[in-house]
């Protein structure tokens, strides 16, 4: 697994140097664990509005494409995605992508043979998506769960790199 990592790491920072971890939390699960459902009616969406105001739903790719492109990073920045399936994929996923095309995926940086040990075990897809996250220049997380957590911990022992929290 260490070798493994590092030569994702490698091969990610080979594209341009610096990159940015982004740990999207817009899975299926997430967004069905914290009730925060899209495209409700008016009076659904109104009662969500609140919730997440007081943090408790996960930004939407566009909501951290509109926040990266605030806080002064340019489009051009790689971000590399650290996620499972994003629920809507491509449709959801091209807010993001159409304020940042330089998304980089597990998936583009190993080859389907490095990735074939790692088909069904998701705490081990996790677990390089962690490795990647440590090793970041900077840390997104889009909600501050366990991994976001446990990676903001880390990077801090570690004492190295900025990890910026959207809270």
């Amino acid at each position: 697994m260490t070798v493994k990592k590092q030569r994702l790491v490698d091969r990610l920072r080979s594209r341009g140097g610096r990159y940015i971890a982004l740990h999207l939390r817009y899975e299926k699960d997430m967004l069905s664990f914290t009730g925060c459902a899209y495209g409700l009616t008016d009076a659904e969406s109104e009662e969500l509005r609140i919730l997440r105001i007081g943090g408790f739903c996960p930004l939407t790719p566009k909501e951290v494409g509109i926040f990266l492109l605030a806080l002064g990073f340019p489009p051009s920045t790689p971000i590399y995605i650290a996620a499972g399936e994003i629920y809507g994929g491509n449709t959801h996923l091209s807010e993001l992508s159409s304020r940042f095309p330089n998304l980089i995926f597990k998936e583009s940086l190993a080859t389907a043979e490095e990735l074939k040990a790692f088909t069904n075990h998701a705490s081990q897809n996790a677990a390089l998506d962690y490795i990647i996250s440590v090793e970041s220049d900077v840390f997104v997380p889009s909600y501050s769960g366990n991994m976001a957590r446990a990676v903001e911990g880390h990077r801090r022992f570690l004492g190295h790199r900025k990890t910026i929290n959207p809270d």
